[in-house]
């Protein structure tokens, strides 16, 4: 069973980089739509995770590699999401949904020793997939300098790729109130997007052959390093406890290529994926080295062991420059606040299987890096969630279905802009156990 579970965390992970995942208008500008956190555990209590540490031994804490003070399994974590996104717009009264079902998460965590905690994860950090075309009237000026219209222009704008990221973590714990811990990420990738201009008559037929078209081509490798620090106290007589944590994710080593290309073309096949009788009207190349720049992130929390727990944090994200169609765009700096915890109402009431499933809330705002005609579109939302234990589970072993919830709104309607409100369902199991550990015998 567990030879089954390693080939499965490469093949997955395998699945998981060719997988395309749909999203937002707004993956239109710069490197996509970022997914915060994929980890079920985390988006179900509003992103808190900087001063979060499990109570529980099975869960290891990617976001704040510090956090893993009492994780003592081998834990192997599979998780999908199902994203469904409702768009308006007030220009034209334009509506319209998109669905989309993918991999979010798999890891790979273990003790190396009661001290020293190691983690490894692969998830989608960002992601490019729109098609959307605009119609706009074509004028001509005729006798006696009367303007009638004789036709119309498509402007068609086209993404697709995914840039996904590898850690791994590592945690050591100092003493009963102090652990660190580093995390090593791999950002890799290869996004696109194609802007394609044409001409019609007002019969819809086609005033030139040939399509002007602007692509570009970002290829991404990109490492960086993340440093955690937290302090616990509890109170052995109320079992009451504080946490405070911090992240800083820096040394950021990327190699970004851009490259652009205008030209016109034809395609040669029905689908519309081959071009032929392409002429180059502008081509460049240029390549970027601070692509995912400074990020930091500071969180309190207070509960009661192993019965509830509540947190706040606030992130911070440096803006970022890249190229979109030849030209650089700046990005400004984001902040989000995230609140939320969890409930367990009483695990060792055997009676009543509800008493000792984990129940998880938050809600969080964000303002966004995109900022369009003067105006930030941000992002706020609240989520819930469940850790479902399974029968053979036990408060040392806690393994389980999770399923959680997200419901939020990015943008607005103002200025013509597009109001994005979204319901994404999460589906993912913890499989833990004390593996690689040698059986003593009498």
């Amino acid at each position: 069973m567990k030879k089954i579970f390693a080939v499965s965390f490469i093949s997955v992970g395998y699945f998981l980089n060719a997988q395309s995942i749909s999203n937002s208008p707004y993956a239109t500008y710069g490197i996509g739509d970022v997914k915060y956190d994929n980890t079920i555990e985390t988006a179900s209590m509003g992103g808190i995770s900087t001063a979060y540490i499990s109570d529980f031994t099975s869960s290891f804490n990617f976001a704040n590699p510090a956090n893993n003070s009492n994780f003592e399994l081998t834990s192997i974590k599979l998780e999908a999401t199902n994203e469904n996104n409702y768009f308006k717009t007030d220009y034209n009264n334009t509506k319209s949904t998109k669905h989309s079902t993918y991999l979010s998460n798999i890891s790979l965590a273990f003790p190396l020793s009661p001290k020293v905690k190691m983690g490894l994860s692969y998830q989608p950090y960002s992601s490019k997939s729109y098609d959307i075309e605009n119609k706009s009237p074509r004028y001509t000026t005729v006798y006696d300098n009367v303007v009638t219209e004789d036709g119309y222009y498509t402007n068609r704008f086209k993404g697709s790729g995914t840039l996904n990221t590898a850690q791994a973590a590592i945690s050591y714990k100092i003493d009963q109130n102090f652990a660190v811990g580093l995390r090593a990420n791999l950002y890799f990738g290869n996004l696109y997007d194609l802007n394609e201009l044409k001409s019609f008559d007002k019969d819809g037929v086609a005033n030139a052959e040939y399509i002007n078209g602007y692509e570009t081509k970002n290829s991404i490798k990109n490492f960086n390093f993340t440093l955690g620090g937290s302090y616990q106290s509890l109170n052995t007589r109320t079992d009451r406890k504080l946490t405070i944590g911090a992240t800083a994710t820096f040394g950021n080593t990327s190699n970004m290529t851009t490259d652009y290309v205008n030209s016109t073309y034809v395609y040669s096949d029905v689908a519309q994926t081959v071009k032929a009788l392409e002429t180059i009207i502008e081509q460049k190349s240029t390549s970027s080295k601070n692509l995912l720049p400074l990020q930091a992130s500071f969180g309190v929390g207070y509960g009661s062991e192993n019965h509830w727990f509540f947190s706040g944090q606030l992130d911070y994200k440096k803006g970022e420059d890249i190229s979109y169609f030849g030209k650089t765009f700046d990005f400004q700096d984001t902040y989000r606040i995230s609140a939320g915890g969890w409930y367990l109402p009483n695990y060792n009431n055997f009676r009543s299987y509800f008493s000792r499933v984990i129940y998880r809330y938050g809600a969080f705002y964000e303002r966004g890096s995109l900022k369009i005609n003067g105006t930030s579109i941000n992002k706020f939302g609240i989520s819930g969630g469940v850790l479902l234990p399974f029968k053979t589970s036990s408060i040392t072993r806690m393994s389980g279905l999770e399923l959680g919830i997200e419901v939020g709104k990015r943008g607005t309607l103002k200025n013509n802009l597009i109001n994005q409100n979204y319901i994404n369902l999460k589906v993912g199991f913890n499989f833990a156990d004390r593996w690689f550990r040698k059986t003593l015998y009498n």
